[in-house]
Formats: C-alpha cells, structure tokens, sequence
C-alpha cells in the first residue's frame, strides 16, 4: 500500500516463448561452382554436391527444412532432393565432348520441406566434360601428291600431310610411318612434335633414269591408347597414298670408279700410257664425255688425258726419289665431274748407295793388326721391292790397302780394321781410306766412300791423348753453326754500338739562352747597406790582396756555367799586397774579360768592396762628392773601355742636353 508501503500481493514469474515463423530463405555457401566430368560418363555419375543453409529454427516446424530441384540444365544433370548431389542424367553416348563442352546448372533450394509458400535460394554450377581418347585421327584427304628432283639429297623433306584429331592434348598426339607402296625403301616419314604433321624426306638417292615415280601408302594413328567403346566399327587408324613424280635434272658425267690407282715406272719414256679413266652420261640422251686434267693438281705438266678415250700419259720424265706418288684430278665434262687418280712411280734402280754420313775416326800409333776402328754403314734413295742389301771393299785403286782393310759383317755394315801394328804421327798423320759401296738390285750401282783415319798418340787403354793440330782444331773446335751464331752477335753488337753513337752526334746540345725571357741583366742585391768608404770592417780587403787564395775553378755566379764557353783564365802571380797590386790585379780581370771571346754579350754588375786609390773617378757616392751633379764631367767615362760605354752614352747625353 502507498501509506505502509507493504505489497498487495506476492511478485510472479511469466516465461514468454517466441514462435519462430518462416522468414528467412535459404542460402547457399557458394554462389557459383566451378566442377569436371569425364564426357563418356555413365548415367548417375556423381559430378558435386551443393550445399545450402537456413536461419530458422529447425526445431519448429519446416521452416528450415530443405529440399533441392535443378530449375536450369535439364536434361543433362540432376540433383538429389535432400542431399544436393548433382549427377549425370543422360548415358555416354549422350555426354559427347566434341558436340558440347560446356553447360550452366541453376540449382534452387526451397525450405517448408519444398511446400507451397516456402522460401527459396538459387546458386549457379557451371560443369565442364574433359576429354578421353574416343577419336582416333583421320587424314583430311586420302591421296597426296608431290614431285621432286632427282637432285635431291638424302634427309631433304619432300612434303607435309596432316591428319585431325578431334581430342585435345596427349590424346591428339599421333605418329606416321610408311606401311607400304614401291618406295616403301626409297621415303621416310617423321613426326612434327608441335603441328602433329607428318613430314616425307628422301631416305636414299634418287634417279630419274630408273624410276621416274613412286607410291607410298602411310599410316597414322593416336600414341595414346584409343577408348574403343564407343567406336563401333569405326578403325582406330586411317590410311593415305602418297604418290611421289622425280623430276629429271641434267647431270654430270659419273665415273665407273670413285678413284683410281695406277702404277709407271719412273724410267718410263715420255708418251708412254699409264692408264685410262672412264666416265658415262647418266641421262637418257648419252652425251659425249670431254675428258681433261685439272692443272692446279698437276703443276709441273707431268700428265695429260686424251680428251675422247680418257687414256692418261706421260707428258715430261719422272723420278721417284723427288716425289714417289702423284695424285692428280681428271674433269668429265658434259657440264663438270672430276675423279682423283693416284699414280704411283714404281722405282728403277738408278742411285747409287752412299755412306749414311760422314766418317772420321782415329788410330793409335801402337796398335795392333786386325783391330777394328770404325764400323761404317750406307743408305740408297731407291726403294726395292726386297729392301737392301749392299756389300763393302775396299778401292782396289787405293794406297793404303797395306794399312787398312775392309770386312763385310753382311748386315749392310762394315768394320775398317788395321793392317799393322805401328803407326807415326809425324811420318803421316791423317790417312783417307776408300771404301767401295755396292748395291744389289738391277742394274747393279756402287760409289766410293771415304773414310779420314787420323793418327793420335793413345794411352795404354786405348784412349786418344794427343792428335795432329788439325785434329785436334776439329775435335775440339766449336761446330759450324755455334761460329756462325757466335758471328751474328758479334755484328748486332757492333750495329748497337754505331747506332748509339749516331744518336749521340745527332743529339743536339742545349742553347745558352733557353727561352727569350731569360734575361742576363742580372742585378745582385744585397740587404746590408754597409758603412761607405770608411767601412774597413764589412769586407776582408785580405781577399783581394791575395788573389792566390781564391779557388783555381770557382766560377762567376752571374753567368752560367760551361767548360768550353768559359774557357779557365791564366792569373798572374802578384808578389806584393800593397794598392798598386790590388789595382793591377782589377786590371788584369778587367782585360781578360774584355779580351775574352767566349764571355756573353750582356752587361752584369760585379761588386767590389775596394774601390782603391788615385782613380780618376774619385769616389762615385754623391754624399762624399764637393760638386754637385751638374759640375760632373763624364766625358772620360768613353776612355774606360767598352764596359763603361753605357754609362758614357747615358751622362754624356745628358751634358749635352744641358749645354743646349
């Protein structure tokens, strides 16, 4: 109550429940799917499943109840009302790639359990078939032809055929290859990788004279292995005839052999045959063949061909030793073909043999007979078939046959041995033995051989001690090419030494005056002012009253130096030290430098601490002169020398400038 403030009646509790109503629609958790299925696909395959939600409560009622329907994709796919599963609903002979790729599903999903009055949402499947392998390729014409030169060289292409396949990537990759036809050996077929073509070449030389055509019959079908449940009937390869014209070119004469090999002697006289080549017009019409010899292989005209039978001969004489093989170039001409021929001279017997080089050797004045000096051998330029054999003698005109002899060993060598116990040096020092050397062959040939035996003083063992001074200049001497080197830097030494000493003439020397600014007006000035004439402490007067203890080579500071344009001056001795010397000694410089050739022409100021006594000039400060400037009289600066012109010509004219 409001007085007591007491309660009417106890407080109750009301439990209020909201009723859900239908009033949210269903939603689906994409708006668009993205899906694949193999076409060919049995009836009922499973291709997705979409899903869908609701916000209502599902425990009252069916507000959030769900049932799905395809409103678009019909007849193609449908979909399982409660669980949203979209399958294929036509067989594989249906769900063909190649007629259609691609379809857009609309799916709904309806809550109130798909009743009258429910709500709705929709999302969109866009659903794909991927490709089998159920096309095998065919050729978009069944006969292809083509024609080529005879000309053509093995691996050149001929010509491309192309087949389709209605598949797409590996199960539209294919290859070709030739199955039958008469040039089932004469083409090849060979897969282009990118286009899928296949690409004929030449597999072996063509001739038009034989065989002016031929046919191919090529085969194409799929690498991959070929779903065959759908083809029926249908082959999983496909055939095209290729037929194939040569064309004929004029060709060149052929040559019954790739090359020849004959054989001469190298005595054989000129015009003699050594053999003949053959060459035949491979096209129909046989045309004469023009045989001649390609002369840049055949420099020295050795050979010649007859220009109508090929017969080739000799033109000049041969010789095996200077070159045993001749490989020359025979040109058949209806337009140009050439043979190589290799023509080998056989050898003749016309060399002598020689020694292999050249012998010297020793014998020692006590020796003994029989013994075995020098083992000698020979060489022959022939080449006989049965290889050499020589015999060695000795000269029957020979003087020494008493001293030495000659022994066979029967292996194409020889040993010289002695034919006495004692030799002297002084009686004979060096004897030059003959050898003859024979050959075997036919017709027989010899020469003679010398052999230089030197007698030389020998030890007990043997050992040459002492020789004859030729001897002993050619064994020890230097060879010839180590003199000749010797020599050669001899004479570039000399070309160093007088190309040095031509660059040393033609040096030029430097000038006096380096440049025109250099100007020999040189002024020396010093800071010290000094004390004037009474001043007997500012200069060691000792200098100049004894001029021997100047140094002998001290040189003018005022002039630069040089020994053979200052030449040094003779001084005189000065005995006494007294004025009068000490001026004579001033005179004498004085007149060395105005008689001296070499001094340069330019004024320099030399400095002199003593002016001396009873000069006419007096004293040159005005602070000690008793007459003004205007009471001088300059004219006796004239009688002073050329040293002194200078001033003359500058007072002198200044009197006379006074004066009038």
């Amino acid at each position: 109550m409001a007085n007591t403030g007491m309660k009417l009646e106890p407080e109750t509790e009301f439990i209020v429940k909201l009723h859900d109503i239908n009033d949210n629609e269903p939603i689906f958790t994409k708006e668009l799917y993205t899906v694949s299925v193999p076409e060919r696909s049995n009836m009922g395959t499973s291709v997705t499943q979409v899903t869908a939600t609701d916000a209502d409560d599902s425990m009252y009622g069916n507000s959030a109840k769900l049932r799905y329907s395809i409103s678009q994709g019909h007849p193609y796919f449908s979909v399982e009302p409660d669980t949203g599963i979209i399958r294929t609903a036509l067989g594989p002979g249906e769900m063909d790639r190649e007629k259609r790729e691609h379809y857009q599903v609309v799916i709904e999903a309806k809550d109130m359990a798909g009743q009258r009055g429910g709500l709705t949402g929709t999302t969109m499947v866009n659903i794909t078939l991927t490709d089998v392998n159920d096309n095998p390729p065919r050729f978009s014409q069944s006969i292809y032809q083509f024609s080529v030169p005879e000309s053509m060289k093995v691996g050149t292409p001929v010509g491309r055929i192309k087949a389709v396949d209605k598949d797409l990537g590996k199960n539209a990759e294919m290859f070709y290859n030739v199955v039958g036809g008469d040039g089932l050996d004469m083409f090849d077929v060979i897969t282009d990788k990118d286009s899928q073509e296949g690409i004929i070449t030449v597999g072996k030389p063509l001739d038009y004279e034989k065989t002016r055509s031929y046919t191919l019959e090529i085969q194409v079908q799929n690498t991959q292995i070929l779903d065959t449940r759908f083809l029926g009937y249908l082959p999983t390869k496909d055939m095209a005839t290729v037929r194939i014209g040569i064309e004929d070119v004029d060709e060149p004469p052929l040559f019954e052999r790739a090359s020849y090999v004959m054989e001469v002697k190298e005595d054989a006289a000129v015009g003699t045959a050594v053999g003949s080549v053959r060459a035949m017009d491979p096209d129909g019409y046989n045309s004469p063949v023009r045989y001649s010899i390609d002369r840049r292989t055949d420099l020295d005209r050795l050979f010649n061909v007859h220009s109508g039978n090929g017969s080739i001969f000799i033109t000049r004489p041969l010789d095996r030793e200077e070159a045993a093989w001749h490989n020359i170039s025979v040109i058949a001409t209806e337009f140009s073909n050439r043979v190589p021929v290799y023509i080998r001279l056989l050898d003749v017997n016309d060399n002598a043999p020689t020694f292999a080089s050249f012998y010297e050797t020793f014998v020692c004045e006590k020796t003994k007979a029989g013994q075995k000096i020098q083992t000698v051998s020979a060489v022959d330029a022939d080449d006989p078939a049965g290889g050499h054999k020589f015999f060695f003698s000795l000269a029957t005109e020979g003087a020494y046959r008493g001293n030495f002899t000659v022994r066979d060993n029967g292996d194409n060598t020889a040993g010289v041995l002695t034919r006495r116990s004692s030799y002297s040096r002084l009686h004979k020092s060096v004897y030059l033995v003959p050898v003859v050397i024979t050959d075997g062959d036919f017709p027989m040939q010899s020469s003679t051989g010398t052999l230089t035996v030197r007698v030389c003083t020998c030890d007990r063992e043997g050992n040459m001690e002492l020789c004859n001074a030729e001897a002993q200049t050619s064994s020890a001497g230097l060879s010839t090419g180590a003199l000749v080197a010797i020599l050669l830097c001899v004479i570039i030494l000399l070309m160093i030494v007088v190309l040095f000493a031509a660059l040393k003439k033609q040096k030029k020397k430097e000038p006096l005056i380096i440049s025109k600014e250099d100007v020999r007006d040189n002024v020396v000035s010093y800071n010290d002012e000094g004390g004037g004439e009474e001043d007997t402490q500012a200069f060691d007067i000792g200098a100049l009253r004894n001029p021997e203890a100047i140094e002998e080579s001290k040189q003018r500071r005022d002039i630069i130096p040089s020994d053979t344009l200052y030449p040094p001056l003779r001084r005189t001795a000065i005995p006494s030290r007294d004025n009068a010397d000490v001026r004579d000694f001033i005179n004498q410089r004085v007149q060395d430098n105005d008689n001296n050739p070499t001094a340069p022409p330019y004024d320099s100021l030399a400095t002199y601490a003593y002016e001396g006594t009873g000069s006419v000039a007096e004293s040159l400060s005005s602070l000690g002169s008793a007459s003004s400037e205007g009471d001088q009289d300059y004219n006796y600066l004239s009688d002073w020398g050329p040293r002194f012109r200078k001033l003359a010509d500058m007072y002198g004219a200044e009197d006379s400038d006074c004066d009038s």
